[in-house]
């Protein structure tokens, strides 16, 4: 799965599972700041993670991520490690 193809994908289920605007989601826009998600929605999140991508993310792993772009090349990483 290529990068584009991810993002399209994480787009897709950040709008509708999460109900975000699609207008913020741009690479450069900070994660906690355009989710706007609780920890609740932190937990969902790696579950629809999981569902979507078939592995599991860890607190650890958000550790370094800011920005959406960050959040997307977390993915395409563990996607290439699966």
């Amino acid at each position: 799965m290529n990068k584009e193809e991810v993002v399209e994908k994480v787009n897709g289920f950040l709008v509708e599972e999460f109900e975000i605007d699609p207008v913020v989601l741009k690479p450069e826009a900070v994660l906690k700041e355009a989710l706007d998600l609780d920890s609740l929605d932190y937990v969902d999140l790696v579950v629809v993670i999981e569902d979507n991508f078939g592995f599991k993310v860890t607190g650890e792993d958000f550790v370094g991520i800011t920005t959406l772009d960050d959040f997307y090349n977390l993915i395409c990483n563990k996607a290439v490690a699966v």
